[in-house]
């Protein structure tokens, strides 16, 4: 045998030896049971602080919704729709729509803006609030006043627990005046979009255990010390934003004014399908975006991605989302 004969024979059980292993393990695998599927792994708590003077603002996440994008925005080609989110790295074959409910403790009161989803199943991706709360402390008994923006179901349904009785026990309600006056009229229910005519009946049974315990409040007026009403109908008819204020410093939950800050913010001439009158719901955007631009006042935003607060700039025809410095204080 020639010295190249051998080595060549060398190699060759070498490399059958690499291979047996992994014959073996080929084998192994069509053999062994397939592998659990790796368990869901929750986000951290989604709760975040900041102060407003004295008053301690808390925003608490209530999870996301996927819809389809096509339809969304209802005077705008989906390509142009789609080329804004892009600009912002969002999806373009969905939208993410992203739920936050402010909290606001004065000291005295313990507030909170709307009120979420409501209880939903274990597998939705909405209706997070109630453990986000008890990650952040918040008891829903010691919630002493709920103020609503307007009756859309993600922002009522909230109001009720699973067993259907006040979420809130001992809170009083506020509710705008103008919402309150469309929504429990049925009488309105055919000059309603039709889309929206379910918040009739939805909006009465989720308001039902409070009835005792409603306050109407008027455009401009104040809700208690340092929560002032601001009207911004168009969203619904009663749209309503809040002006919080201690001293020098202020802030304003602006409820649905726009849906994701990315798009409806940089476009505010885009009209939303969720809108009951799109052409007053884009005046009062603007007037509002205009104000906190202005201003500078700090905002939280119910559609806004998490956690929701920061600023808006003026942006040629539109306006930029500048989200706050995050702080590991308060």
């Amino acid at each position: 045998m020639t010295d190249t004969t051998s080595r060549r024979l060398a190699l060759g059980g070498f490399a059958a030896g690499l291979a047996a292993p992994a014959l073996l393990r080929s084998a192994a695998a069509q053999t062994a049971p397939a592998a659990p599927a790796p368990a869901q792994v929750s986000q951290a708590p989604g709760f975040y602080r900041f102060k407003v003077g004295s008053f301690t603002v808390t925003t608490v996440h209530d999870g996301f919704f996927v819809r389809p994008l096509e339809g969304f925005i209802r005077n705008a080609p989906l390509a142009e729709v789609q080329k804004v989110l892009a600009e912002s790295f969002l999806p373009t074959d969905s939208f993410r729509i992203p739920f936050t409910v402010t909290f606001l403790d004065t000291g005295s009161r313990l507030v909170v803006f709307d009120s979420g989803n409501g209880v939903l199943p274990a597998t939705a991706t909405q209706g997070k609030m109630i453990q986000n709360m008890a990650a952040a402390g918040i008891d829903p008994a010691k919630v002493d006043l709920v103020v609503m923006s307007h009756f859309h179901g993600d922002h009522v349904n909230g109001l009720l627990n699973g067993a259907g009785a006040a979420a809130f026990p001992n809170a009083e309600v506020v509710v705008p005046a103008a919402e309150w006056a469309w929504w429990s009229d049925t009488g309105n229910e055919t000059r309603s979009p039709e889309g929206q005519r379910g918040n009739f009946a939805n909006s009465a049974r989720r308001f039902a255990p409070y009835q005792s315990k409603i306050r109407q409040v008027a455009a401009g007026a104040e809700v208690i010390p340092g929560i002032q009403a601001v009207a911004a109908h168009g969203h619904t008819p009663g749209h309503t934003c809040y002006l919080i204020a201690d001293g020098s410093a202020q802030a304003m939950f602006v409820a649905d004014t726009s849906n994701r800050p990315e798009l409806l913010a940089r476009r505010p001439e885009f009209h939303a399908i969720f809108d009951f009158d799109a052409q007053m719901a884009e005046a009062a955007r603007r007037k509002i975006y205009d104000q906190v631009a202005a201003d500078r006042i700090r905002i939280t935003g119910y559609h806004f991605p998490f956690p929701a607060n920061g600023y808006l700039a003026k942006d040629g025809n539109g306006y930029r989302f500048v989200p706050a410095e995050w702080s590991s204080s308060v």
